[in-house]
């Protein structure tokens, strides 16, 4: 199960790109990298199609979605939240409640299958948290529990913010930052690390 950590760790830029498959390609890459993997990962993503809400669902069957905007009740003024189940729901009156948001951990197996597919021109992210290889060179030289990979599609800030052209690799290395750590990772897929450290999860 995938449990989202108390504080944050610092997500490094690895990678920019403006090919989907090529950034999911090195993210895996760095997965496999990895000591320890969870069995889920967090999926995040902005559905503004039908067709894309149907791919989501069919990856995380049974999951909720939301409201990608803050929608309120006309009559009393509450925040309305998305309650229904978007497979019982016909092509147009699912159209009636988009762009909707996922948020959730999944199956990690369902979604490396199937992401690529699955996406649409909305931001959408997969973070794979584990724990890296115990590094003598590295700044930090205890285990972390914020260790991971993240993909993220359409954006270039680790917590999801505006919309870009471009996808990014990041790595996730422990809160209080390991950069000898995150150029290493970086150098395995050919790269570097492209700018400042960003909040992670």
């Amino acid at each position: 199960m995938t449990v989202r950590s108390m504080g944050n760790s610092r997500a490094y830029p690895v990678l920019r790109t403006t090919d989907a498959a090529e950034a999911y390609r090195q993210a895996r890459r760095l997965c496999a990298l990895l000591k320890q993997i969870e069995d889920e990962v967090w999926l995040f993503a902005e559905l503004a199609t039908v067709r894309e809400v149907r791919e989501i669902a069919a990856i995380a069957p049974g999951l909720p979605f939301d409201y990608a905007d803050n929608r309120t009740d006309p009559a009393t003024g509450d925040y309305l939240r998305f309650d229904l189940d978007v497979t019982a729901l016909d092509d147009a009156a699912l159209a009636e409640h988009l762009p909707l948001r996922f948020s959730e951990p999944v199956e990690r197996e369902r979604v490396e299958a199937r992401i690529l597919t699955a996406l649409g021109d909305g931001t959408a992210s997969v973070e794979w948290h584990g724990r890296w290889p115990d590094d003598s060179d590295a700044d930090v030289d205890w285990p972390s529990k914020y260790d991971g990979v993240q993909v993220l599609f359409h954006g270039d800030e680790a917590q999801w913010d505006d919309w870009t052209e471009e996808h990014t690799v990041f790595v996730h290395v422990t809160k209080w930052g390991d950069l000898p750590l995150a150029q290493e990772l970086a150098a395995h897929i050919g790269s570097e690390v492209l700018g400042e450290a960003q909040l992670g999860w």
